[in-house]
């Protein structure tokens, strides 16, 4: 199983990057609950046979269509010992712990976060987000919120965040209990960033109105084009209202290991927490969320429980407190760390930069080839390491939709589709360590051949 797994890696060039699921291979998964035993090998054929060819493709250096990390051989091996050990991260004295202890030192260091900061591994940015706006909660309306609830106190808290925004800063305000009514959507520059006098206005619009401002949601490399607010900005509007001031870095915080592009984040180090993923730009297999608090204290009020079943003890293995589970919801926790640390203990912070600058130098180099295409146009400026363009049409957004799945159904690339200005553009977003300028150009020349084909036969 695990030769087979590093030649699909070895040779994943020679495979389609996706290619859809055909009807039986589906019915296959249908049957019933197995109530006898089968052989490992006949199971794991089954796996070789009828998964591994049909997954999305996210390890394949033509896969551009979300922000989806390419993993590394690394990281798998370190998933294997993980599973075997079978740690749950939840709490008590163990070593793995310690280990999670030490990825948290390493993103205080990074973000320039005090000795006294908190973090937790989490799914994703999404839980990382909910959490941060939870841990905010509580900075504004005390812990007294967590028995009594939002309404106890009497106030209307606000949010805010941009357009740009990615839904789960929304989501996160509907499970806090706050509602998404709440969370005030800020529109964007021309640089597709939080608009920040529109915010500043919005603010002094809601404390008039008899509202409680209480958190800005800021965004290092949007969903849609990959635009950095401006963190310093945001940061001080933050600081003289005195509102949280939180980063959904989902991919982009990780730009601060690559010195060429740390400076686009400036401000990120004021931030009261930031969210974002190690499965993205880090290259770790999903998956590898992380939230980082600047107030630990107050984090750890956030989540902790008096549990009888939760004893902490001065010694013996109910020791090591204050446990993982006193800083988020959940009390059974995967060894994530482990995949984490081995990433980044085997390549080192510096060359895990060079493939963040190496994403976004190919970003560049497919700009330029784009603007020297005359049947191709650039649909938003290129901020890190996504590209958003179409094909010139009549019939532009059918046109670039049809090219979109023409070429996720080719194998060549799989890029996605977005709306930008109320217009359908093909989005590719570069994150894999495999991808290489070949790639760019196969996407680029598929593109303009599927154009030709839609539009001569009229789509």
């Amino acid at each position: 199983m695990l030769d087979d797994m590093l030649d699909y890696l070895e040779h994943i060039r020679e495979r389609p990057v996706w290619q859809p699921v055909p009807q039986q291979v589906r019915n296959l998964f249908h049957e019933t609950l197995p109530r006898q035993p089968t052989d490992l090998g006949t199971v794991h054929a089954s796996f070789m046979r009828d998964v591994l060819p049909f997954a999305v493709g996210n390890a394949h250096p033509g896969f551009m269509g979300w922000v989806h990390g390419g993993g590394t051989p690394v990281g798998m091996l370190a998933e294997m010992l993980a599973a075997g050990l079978n740690a749950n991260l939840g709490g008590r004295d163990q070593m793995p712990i310690e280990v999670e202890r030490q990825v948290l030192q390493w993103m205080r260091e990074l973000f320039g976060f005090p000795v006294t900061a908190s973090g937790l591994f989490v799914t994703g940015t999404s839980m990382a987000n909910l959490i941060g706006v939870l841990v905010a909660r509580t900075a504004a309306l005390g812990v007294g919120v967590r028995q009594q609830g939002v309404a106890a106190g009497g106030k209307r808290l606000t949010a805010y965040t941009s357009a740009g925004a990615h839904g789960c800063i929304a989501q996160a305000m509907d499970l806090s209990g706050l509602g998404i009514d709440a969370l005030r959507i800020i529109p964007m520059n021309d640089q597709y960033q939080m608009d920040t006098p529109t915010l500043e206005r919005a603010i002094a619009a809601d404390r008039s109105a008899g509202f409680t401002p209480f958190f800005i949601a800021a965004t290092a490399g949007t969903v849609d084009v990959g635009a950095v607010d401006n963190l310093d900005v945001l940061a001080d509007i933050a600081h003289r209202e005195a509102l949280w001031f939180h980063v959904d870095g989902a991919y982009g915080a990780l730009a601060m290991l690559a010195p060429d592009i740390a400076p686009r984040l400036l401000g990120i180090e004021r931030a009261d927490s930031i969210a974002f993923d190690f499965h993205k730009w880090g290259q770790v297999p999903y998956d590898a969320g992380f939230i980082l608090v600047r107030d630990g204290t107050l984090h750890h009020s956030t989540f902790a429980s008096p549990a009888a079943y939760l004893r902490r003890e001065a010694r013996g293995m109910a020791g090591g407190s204050p446990w993982p589970c006193d800083f988020g919801p959940d009390l059974s926790r995967g060894f994530r760390a482990l995949k984490t640390w081995f990433t980044i203990k085997v390549y080192g912070a510096e060359q895990l930069g060079q493939v963040i600058s190496g994403t976004c130098a190919l970003a560049q180099y497919m700009k330029q080839r784009i603007e020297a295409m005359p049947m191709l146009e650039l649909m938003a400026p290129v901020a890190l390491n996504i590209v958003c363009f179409r094909y010139r049409s009549d019939n532009a957004d059918q046109v670039n939709t049809h090219i979109a799945a023409a070429l996720q159904e080719s194998g060549i690339a799989a890029p996605s589709t977005t709306s930008i200005d109320g217009h359908v553009a093909i989005r590719a977003a570069i994150v894999n360590h495999r991808t290489h300028t070949s790639d760019i150009d196969a996407l680029l020349l598929a593109t303009l051949a599927f154009g030709a084909a839609a539009t001569k036969t009229g789509i």
